[in-house]
């Protein structure tokens, strides 16, 4: 599959990597610096939404492990979403990036809802759009969710800013002999149950055709890299 500039794109953005090394909360040097990763390709006009995950404050599925019903584990996981939603909106925004918030749930003090022609309406105007809340159900993923915005917008492909390389065949914190993946066919990353992102998203990018790279966000440069076509991590197509 050849690579292109991308002129609308997805970037699943986890919770972690705004909690910088502390891992939990809000780390504000991790949030400017995301920030400003995200304004150099802003600034190229590309039609931006970002899904953004909770894990710096929580997981419902951890949560649930501790005497806490999973399906009320996975909304406080939500909430956490909206929290970061907000938190990336008010770097951004401190960038100049004109930012919108959506929030799968229905919160109306601090976020929009999520409406699928109003957020197609903002990024048309050249406005960035945070998904926040996940799909709005218990039981999904937030990389569902990303598989899920990408295909009603249409987007050209999926970005997952991670904090390693993209992905190899074995740990490679475990296995210094792991080996790299440049590329990757969807049926692989199923078969061979690749942790990239949970399956349900993937076989909604593998039935809707949108491709996704996983790549290092913390390598200055490197969405700049990926928006102008060059592979900066792994490609799953």
């Amino acid at each position: 599959m050849a690579l292109k500039q991308y002129k609308k794109v997805i970037i699943k953005l986890s919770g972690e990597s705004l909690g910088g090394k502390q891992r939990f909360g809000l780390n504000t040097s991790s949030l400017d610096y995301i920030a400003a990763e995200i304004y150099s390709i802003f600034k190229l006009n590309v039609k931006i939404g970002i899904v953004v995950g909770g894990g710096n404050f929580l997981r419902g599925a951890k949560v649930s492990d501790n005497n806490i019903n999973r399906t009320t584990a996975d909304y406080m996981g939500m909430l956490a979403t909206i929290i970061n939603g907000l938190a990336l909106q008010s770097a951004l925004e401190k960038k100049g990036v004109r930012t919108r918030v959506q929030s799968a749930l229905s919160i109306k003090e601090v976020c929009e809802p999520f409406i699928w022609r109003r957020a197609l309406r903002h990024l048309s105007k050249g406005r960035l759009v945070i998904f926040s809340a996940g799909t709005g159900n218990p039981y999904f993923s937030t990389d569902t969710a990303a598989a899920l915005r990408a295909s009603e917008l249409k987007a050209d492909i999926i970005l997952k800013a991670t904090k390693v390389d993209g992905v190899y065949d074995d740990d490679p914190t475990i296995n210094k002999s792991a080996k790299f993946l440049e590329k990757l066919s969807f049926k692989e990353v199923i078969d061979n149950e690749y942790k990239v992102m949970d399956q349900t998203a993937v076989t909604i990018c593998k039935e809707n055709n949108i491709p996704i790279m996983v790549f290092n966000i913390f390598e200055k440069g490197n969405l700049l890299k990926t928006i102008k076509g060059e592979r900066t991590g792994t490609l799953i197509f």
